[in-house]
Formats: structure tokens, sequence, C-alpha cells
């Protein structure tokens, strides 16, 4: 297959705007309140409550954060464990060692990439106190049996939502199935403000209500005075500046006023991908993602997975050489400097360790046109058929 498109720069990922952001944090500006828990922020927090039916939802300033408010909130303490898959972003298991916790990585299923709920019950002991799951790719692990497990174990579950705000798994919305769930809204998301997160708590107990609002405000009961419900505050327990400014709420608004339609574009250039990489994948060549007929996925990333790591290197640089950048993604936890002084050596995850080497993720933004993705394709089509050419020849 001969190139026909004279050479074209294609970035991993370009921040989707909708249109109305300048317009909505000119309008928190005017408003004389930037600081956290503004105008902005308030409208955020009732349309998360509202859309994904959840009893309380606060903006954070990453994911990051989320997830280590959530690590306070069960009360994670030196000598409890918690089980979490080994391929996942570093803040993940930040959250859980940060309270003196001991991570226990699991495995992934071979086909979505999500932590493998039988890894999971082999590894539970009575030390285990929360199950952290990861939905990769805005896929669902299997969350009936990790409830189930939580259930009959009495374990807590933190959803790492990162990459999977409006994806469901059944009839429910991926973050809102575990005790608390926790996003992000960092550029390379679906919906994004730069820099920034929420965290979801799904649990009628306003107990932990109270204290996530608590943690998020310095350790202080401040939102109540906001409220009107205290006549002054002060520093009740722990905590630390989770806030984000009211213009990122306010730049996020202007995204979630486009929730369906951002997806939806990214649902058309998913598609493409999917069809068009149909015939390799008949061929053995690659491998594309799959999502479960119960699920509904939210088009986060589109990637290959080559039959070996030197396959997936020789594809990558060539594509790099092309102008595309396509990019490999986690490095295993358990692989990592911090993972060997947690006792982990290679092989103690053999599917990761294999599926991690192998995968490839393709440039995929809301924005993309269909030129930039027709050269995406046409780039892959000839080092793919170039490869297979080479593989044939020392057979």
């Amino acid at each position: 297959m001969k190139m026909n498109k004279k050479r074209m720069k294609i970035p991993f990922n370009k921040p989707y705007l909708t249109g109305n952001e300048m317009k909505y944090i000119t309008d928190a500006l005017a408003r004389n309140r930037i600081s956290g828990d503004g105008y902005y922020s308030k409208i955020v927090h009732s349309f998360f409550e509202q859309k994904f039916d959840i009893e309380k939802a606060l903006l954070t300033t990453s994911c990051t954060h989320a997830l280590e408010m959530a690590a306070m909130l069960i009360d994670l303490k030196p000598g409890d464990e918690v089980i979490l898959p080994s391929y996942t972003f570093v803040s993940t298991v930040n959250a859980v060692m940060l309270r003196g916790a001991k991570p226990v990585f699991a495995e992934i299923d071979p086909v979505y990439l999500n932590i493998d709920t039988k890894d999971v019950l082999q590894k539970v002991t009575e030390r285990t106190k929360a199950i952290f799951v990861v939905h990769y790719a805005g896929v669902s692990c299997d969350m009936n049996k990790i409830m189930d497990i939580a259930h009959e174990h009495n374990l807590f579950v933190v959803e790492d939502a990162a990459q999977a705000m409006n994806a469901k798994f059944g009839d429910r919305y991926l973050g809102t199935i575990g005790h608390i769930g926790c996003f992000s809204f960092h550029e390379t998301k679906n919906y994004q403000c730069g820099e920034g997160g929420a965290i979801f708590i799904n649990v009628p107990d306003k107990h932990i209500i109270e204290r996530a609002e608590v943690i998020r405000e310095k350790g202080t009961d401040r939102s109540k005075f906001f409220r009107g419900e205290v006549d002054k505050y002060t520093w009740v327990d722990v905590g630390s500046s989770y806030l984000p400014s009211d213009m990122l709420a306010a730049f996020l608004y202007a995204q979630m006023e486009r929730l369906d339609e951002i997806n939806d574009l990214r649902a058309r250039i998913y598609e493409r991908y999917r069809e068009c990489l149909i015939p390799y994948v008949q061929q053995g060549l690659l491998r594309i993602p799959e999502i479960p007929p119960e699920q509904t996925g939210n088009h986060h990333m589109f990637y290959i997975i080559l039959n070996s790591e030197e396959e997936r290197n020789w594809i990558m640089e060539g594509l790099k050489n092309r102008g595309v950048g396509a990019v490999f993604h986690y490095i295993p936890l358990h692989l990592s400097p911090m993972g060997e002084k947690l006792g982990y050596t290679k092989g103690d995850l053999p599917v990761t360790e294999r599926l991690s080497s192998c995968l490839l993720r393709l440039p995929m933004y809301a924005g993309m046109t269909i030129e930039e993705q027709e050269y995406v394709l046409e780039s892959l089509f000839v080092l793919t058929e170039v490869m297979d050419q080479v593989v044939v020849s020392k057979l």
C-alpha cells in the first residue's frame, strides 16, 4: 500500500474546546469569586449529582487528590492491605502508600485489561481493607463480582474512574457503583479543564460526606460556615487543599454541557478505527479493544496490541517517523524501582507484563478530522504490511 497523502503531524492528543469555556471563565471573573466552591463549582456539583444519581460530588484539583481523599475517607492505616492492579497510573497506588497501607498487586484479565476478579479473590486476607479498581480505557471491570467479593469480606471499593466519565456497567455509570468514585479532568481525558478531578461519594452516610468536605477544606468545617450552619469555622480533622479554582469549574461546565456531543464525536473516531482494523485482527497481526455486551464504553482511547514487544516498538517508531504520535501506556508498577522495593520481581504478573509490553495507543481526540485519522490509518497499514512480510520471510 502506497501513501498518497503528504506528510502530516498528528499529535497523540488535542484538548477539545466546546466554545463556551472563555465565556464562563470571564463570567466567573465578573462574579468576583474565583477561589474554590464558587458559582460554577456549585453548578458542576449539582450537575454530577443529578446526572449520575449520586449522594455527593465534589470537585478536586486532580484525580490523584480524589484518590488520596478516598484513602483517608476509608481510614486506611499501616497494616491494612489494598488489592489493586499493577497496570495503572502511579496515583492509584500512591494514595494507598501515603496512608501507610500495603498495596497488593493483582493480575489483569487478558481480554479487557482490567483487574482479574479471580486473582482478587485469591489475594484477599484478613488484613485486606479495600479493593481499588481501575476502569481501563473507559471499560468496566466486572463490578458485580467485585461488589460480591467486597460484601462477602466487608471491604471498601474505590473506583479509579479517571478514564471512565460517562461510561456504564449495565445501567449504572462507572464511578457510582463502589463506595467512592474518583475522576480525572486532565487535558488527555474525554472531558477536561487542563487539570482537575472529582470525587463521588456513593453511600448515604452523612458522616462520610461531611468528612469529605472537611478533608477537602484543609481539615476545617469551612463548608458548613459558608452554608450558615456554624458561625465560625475551625480545624476539626486532617486534610489538605483539594479545591480547584472556580475558573476551572467554569471551564469544566462548558464541557459538561456537551457531555453526550463529545462522546458522539469520540465514538465515530473509535468505530472507524475499529472497522478499518478488523481485517488485520482477522489475519492475526494485532488485537483491538473489546467492550462486553452489557457495557457502554465512553471511547476514551483506541489501542492496538501487537504480538510482541519488538513489533510494538517497531510500529511505534515507524509511526513516529511519519509524524504520528502513537504511544505505549503504563509500565507495570510491580516492575518499577518502587515495586522492586516492595518485593515484586519480573514474572510475578505475567499477563500484565506481556500485554503492557505489546500495547500501543493511537492518536484519538474529539476534534480529530477524517483526514487526520486517514493519515494515521494509512501509516499504520503500510507499517503493518511491511512488518507482516518481514515476519513471513523469517518463517
